[in-house]
């Protein structure tokens, strides 16, 4: 999202980062940067993705790689599920956030802390997203989800299904939603706790004002939408600079096998 704050910067807006001390990629440039302690150091933070990283690009049989992502999930839920204990926890930071008055948190609700913090500061909510699995994005604004329309998650099917295929796109959920429950679990408890009342995941995001999509129905399928679910997709393609002296004979004659496409060509 940084791209979304770089322009609220421009347009004159102050933003604040609020990150754990152990993060990646996060700089103290045009933004105020605010940290809190968390028990994870850094190599083992870094140690936690690079694990992931390397799972996506081996290749082994279905159920084991099934197996080893459900572990890692599960290692992920427990360092995201501390910090976000370590940061509700912190009181002296959470009267400073509730005495400089937001007007709105900008989060990734992927990593459900920064709803359940929203809402405990009673600050209004902008969702920053991808997708969500297990169709939360759809059960937290009360969004229509035909299971005989919209394809799902890791189903290959279309948006033209036979029979068989609406069977299927409709017994895949069902998978889904253990693994989600494993991430979620634990943040519904702390917000349950937090708040002295039941509280269902889908509570915690249905408070969002805004939902912004990074993606678009050039990629995705077309899906029902709600009045506050924007699409922005092509928002983290970034201006690149023009390419210099190219050359692309060895290229042309290996796909045509001819000889005369041996020049440089500029772009």
């Amino acid at each position: 999202m940084w791209e979304v704050v770089q322009e609220l910067h421009s347009r004159g807006h102050q933003a604040v980062v609020l990150t754990p001390e152990v993060n990646m990629h996060i700089k103290e440039d045009f933004v105020t940067l605010t940290t809190y302690t968390i028990p994870c150091t850094q190599d083992e933070f870094n140690n936690f993705f690079t694990s992931h990283a390397r799972l996506i690009f081996e290749t082994e049989h279905f159920l084991k790689k099934f197996s080893r992502s459900m572990e890692i999930l599960k290692n992920a839920s427990v360092v995201f599920h501390r910090s976000c204990v370590e940061l509700l926890h912190n009181e002296t930071l959470i009267r400073h956030l509730n005495a400089t008055s937001f007007d709105v948190v900008l989060t990734d609700p992927i990593y459900l802390c920064g709803p359940v913090l929203a809402e405990y500061l009673s600050i209004p909510t902008v969702f920053f997203l991808r997708y969500i699995p297990c169709d939360l994005d759809f059960k937290g604004t009360q969004c229509p989800n035909p299971y005989s329309y919209v394809p799902k998650l890791l189903t290959t099917n279309s948006d033209h299904m036979t029979f068989l295929q609406r069977v299927k796109n409709m017994l895949y959920p069902l998978a889904l939603s253990y693994i989600c429950h494993a991430f979620s679990a634990p943040f519904a408890s702390l917000a349950s706790e937090l708040f002295q009342r039941a509280v269902p995941v889908v509570d915690i995001l249905s408070h969002a004002s805004v939902w912004l999509f990074r993606g678009e129905f050039v990629m995705d399928y077309p899906r029902l939408i709600m009045p506050n679910m924007v699409f922005i997709g092509g928002i983290n393609c970034a201006n690149r600079k023009p390419l210099s002296q190219v050359c692309i004979g060895a290229f042309m004659q290996s796909m045509f096998q001819a000889k005369h496409f041996k020049n440089c060509i500029y772009l």
